[in-house]
């Protein structure tokens, strides 16, 4: 067996081994979003979607309405893009100016990840804040980075973001409903789209005992679309007792998770689940996760609605963009991309 270089190797208690149980019986509910076009479905599915929400904060759903050609299309060209030699790839590198491109060493908790990516934001440019500092009005603009070649990359991507994208706003409505709120309710949070798209390759590792894809963590974002090739690796850990379940592959699925955003707007009703990704000695493994990112002017807090006397705020507030420029910069600087943890924010009573 090969030796692994220390940057990779994860703490004993965060392994792929450390607390998961293989082969359990319990599965994460898939979704058939076919079934809204029945009235009398209809709420029988948006009531799942909140079961699914509360318990796991993940689901999956299939008869989603985004094409599979269009994802097929990603995948094919973003294996010619990924199968260029390295020196090609380090010509869209991603720098401290534009954080978006090809990327081959991030971190999570600390601990380097076994993979590499391609990330690009779905509007170009997006509006961000230039500075952390809250009394730093000042803005500046992302542009995404595309290579030569494959030269229908960005093509393609675009049209795969597009339909991810619609499929986002369909689902934030569809949890705002099982949340007892209108439809619409979280549609102003996103006046200024800055949502973002990702392509991760995990090839495989010699040591898979040790290191992971990625390390386990929560998302910053309000709401994860992620399109996952048949090899499978992703995990999710229970919310009732933290056990590490996967999540096994469905032909033509989407995989959807709530982001730290949609557990601070529901007061701790919906929850935003730790997963991380365990990889194999002999595949490599494809994933295309959409995140769906509020303005950077919005407050996350929880939504006046979801608190009363008997359930006060369990969170205090934070501006969307401050954060999320904090972020970035921790992880150009190969840091802990969690810069702010759900628990810091936890009102203490």
């Amino acid at each position: 067996m090969k030796d692994l270089d220390p940057s990779y190797i994860q703490a004993p208690e965060h392994r792929r081994d450390s607390n998961s149980i293989p082969n359990q019986p319990e599965e994460i509910r898939v979704i058939d979003l076919s079934r809204l076009d029945d009235p009398k479905d209809i709420q029988n599915v948006i009531s799942e979607i909140g079961d699914a929400c509360e318990k796991w904060g993940f689901f999956q759903v299939i008869n989603h309405g985004v094409p599979l050609d269009a994802r097929q299309r990603v995948e094919k060209t973003v294996k010619t893009f990924f199968d260029l030699p390295r020196e090609e790839k380090i010509k869209v590198k991603r720098d401290e100016v534009n954080q978006v491109g090809y990327h081959d060493g991030e971190h999570t908790t600390n601990v380097r990840d076994w993979k590499e990516v391609f990330d690009m934001y779905f509007k170009n440019p997006v509006v961000i804040p230039s500075s952390t500092d809250p009394e730093d009005e000042g803005i500046r603009l992302v542009y995404n980075k595309w290579p030569q070649f494959p030269s229908d990359l960005r093509e393609a991507c675009e049209e795969y973001a597009r339909h991810a994208e619609k499929l986002a706003f369909k689902l934030l409505e569809l949890i705002s409903l099982s949340l007892g709120l209108p439809k619409e309710r979280f549609h102003d949070y996103f006046k200024e789209q800055m949502s973002f798209f990702r392509i991760n390759r995990y090839p495989p590792c010699p040591r898979p005992d040790l290191a992971l894809g990625v390390g386990h963590h929560k998302d910053p974002d309000v709401l994860g679309l992620l399109a996952q090739d048949e090899v499978g690796g992703l995990q999710v850990r229970r919310r009732s007792d933290g056990v590490w379940f996967p999540i096994r592959p469905v032909p033509n699925a989407l995989v959807i998770n709530l982001g730290n955003c949609m557990e601070l707007w529901t007061n701790d009703k919906y929850w935003s689940a730790e997963h991380r990704v365990v990889v194999n000695t002999t595949r490599e493994r494809y994933s295309i996760p959409f995140f769906l990112l509020p303005s950077h002017d919005v407050e996350v807090k929880p939504l006046e609605e979801l608190v009363s006397p008997k359930n006060p705020p369990r969170y205090k507030g934070y501006k969307w963009g401050k954060f999320y420029a904090s972020r970035n910069r921790s992880k150009f600087q190969n840091q802990d991309i969690e810069t702010l943890q759900v628990d810091d924010l936890k009102v203490v009573t």
